[in-house]
């Protein structure tokens, strides 16, 4: 390629006037538009922060060993404490075994129990559970209330 060749390839034609302006009212163009675009972002109002409500964190009361239940069962039902613990024993023998076997348990007022996961420990295993309990009705011209008047006497 000769030198006069590459001069007219790389060569441009000299913008003309008209086009200079062109140019330079759109350059004017986008800095105003970018500076409206900054001022409109300083000058906005500051958004207000909200607090939304997660999940809260369950505060766990005192643990109710099975020494307690025991005594809390035999003041509500009357029975003596010799013939309600083997019941309350037996009672929870089966509500391990069948958690054990990741059955799902329907028992109210406790609630409806679901094993979510199960992991196997060295010493024994851990359970995920999820239980749901209902909420109990007020209205009390449906449900019959009962007090310990209204439990049978205990045998003896």
């Amino acid at each position: 390629m000769t030198t006069s060749k590459i001069k007219k390839a790389t060569h441009k034609a000299a913008p003309s006037n008209a086009e200079e302006v062109k140019a330079t009212e759109q350059t004017f163009a986008q800095k105003g538009a970018v500076s409206a675009a900054v001022k409109a972002v300083v000058e906005a109002p500051k958004a207000t922060p909200v607090v939304v409500d997660g999940p809260q964190p369950v505060v766990s009361g005192p643990v109710m060993r099975k020494k307690e239940l025991i005594d809390l069962v035999v003041e509500r039902s009357g029975l003596k404490k010799k013939d309600a613990k083997p019941i309350i024993e037996a009672t929870l023998a089966i509500l391990g075994e069948a958690l054990a076997d990741t059955r799902e348990l329907n028992l109210q007022p406790l609630g409806k129990i679901k094993v979510r996961r199960e992991k196997l420990m060295p010493n024994g295993r851990v359970l995920v559970t999820k239980i749901r309990q209902s909420t109990p009705n007020n209205n009390t011209s449906d449900t019959k209330e009962t007090d310990s008047s209204d439990l049978p006497e205990a045998a003896e």
